[in-house]
């Protein structure tokens, strides 16, 4: 299998794994969740789960591989205020979790790269 059949796939892993991880232990991803948003923090946690199930699902999917990467990569970008409401909530916390929390922030960029990039190698293989 190459590299480019490999990186959707992965990238569907990881959602999948993440998707699958809110739903098993939802209390960290509720603990992010900005205040701003209306209702409880549970429910956006699950719909963010579900969101990375189907995105996941979608990646997996040759005929709706192009889509559900560009709907990830705008995903990577709309969970963004979590991560930063994380750095700013850990800020007192020991070293290794605020590297955590704010490694996290730019760890963005690369997930939204990588999601274009599957969206973009489907176009070119289609």
């Amino acid at each position: 299998m190459s590299r480019s059949e490999r990186s959707p796939l992965l990238l569907a892993g990881l959602l999948a794994a993440a998707g699958v991880a809110h739903f098993a232990a939802p209390r960290p991803f509720d603990a992010v969740v900005p205040r701003a948003l209306p209702g409880g923090p549970r429910a956006w946690t699950f719909a963010s789960g579900a969101a990375e199930l189907a995105l996941a699902a979608g990646l997996a999917a040759p005929r709706t591989r192009r889509a559900a990467a560009l709907a990830a990569a705008a995903f990577f970008v709309g969970v963004f205020p979590a991560n930063v409401k994380m750095a700013v909530d850990w800020r007192r916390r020991p070293a290794a979790q605020r590297a955590v929390a704010y490694g996290r922030l730019p760890l963005q960029v690369p997930l939204v790269l990588w999601a274009r990039g599957v969206a973009a190698g489907v176009a070119k293989d289609g």
